[in-house]
């Protein structure tokens, strides 16, 4: 089963695609924005699923997505995100989508959706489609101070040390000192685990 899975955010991304592949018999082909997707879409095969990112580059909101569906009918597309509401995630299965996954999804179950949307299914998890509209205060912000925060931003875009240390005009010492509190707080193995716990949870 061959996915194209795209998302501007290259650890998440790779992180994913690295869950699909873990199944028997599934191939992940990688874009980063959708002029990518458009050029994989000529260069390969017809893909069993297409997944976009709802905020990568030339999305354009739900527009990007109406595009992709009608260049890849009637395979299915379907949307993922750290950051779309229930409202845009009713709006794109409206139009057509195969579904919507949040990427706060559990590995085992964004791999199950996979499936069942490359079978000509569509899918949504009940409980982020029935949450309320209005979300609480992010409860990851609670636990972490405010330069944590700013460390952990830095840590989901990519940034080594020396690169944080230089954006918030600080020593290195001490970035990997919040570093190094930052993977205790989030039970994190190390800091592509702290990254990607702050993205799974639409914190950034």
């Amino acid at each position: 089963m061959r996915i194209l899975l795209a998302d501007d955010h290259e650890l998440v991304r790779e992180t994913i695609a690295a869950f699909i592949e873990k199944e028997d018999g599934y191939k992940v082909v990688q874009s980063s924005d959708l002029a990518g997707v458009e050029k994989l879409l000529i260069a390969h095969d017809p893909f069993d699923l297409v997944l976009l990112d709802y905020e990568m580059p030339g999305m354009d909101g739900l527009a990007g997505l109406q595009k992709i569906m009608d260049a890849v009918r009637p395979r299915p597309v379907a949307l993922i995100s750290g950051s779309a509401n229930k409202a845009v995630a009713e709006e794109a299965l409206e139009l057509g989508a195969a579904g919507f996954l949040p990427k706060t999804m559990a590995a085992k179950s964004l791999v199950n959706a996979i499936r069942f949307m490359a079978m000509g299914e569509k899918y949504a998890p009940i409980d982020f489609m029935t949450q309320a509209a209005e979300e609480v205060a992010h409860p990851l912000k609670d636990v972490l101070t405010a330069r944590e925060l700013q460390v952990l931003s830095c840590l989901t875009r990519g940034l080594a040390n020396k690169e944080i240390a230089r954006e918030i005009d600080l020593q290195e010492v001490t970035i990997k000192l919040h570093v190094k509190t930052l993977c205790r707080k989030l039970n994190a193995k190390n800091r592509t685990h702290a990254a990607m716990i702050a993205k799974e949870a639409g914190l950034f």
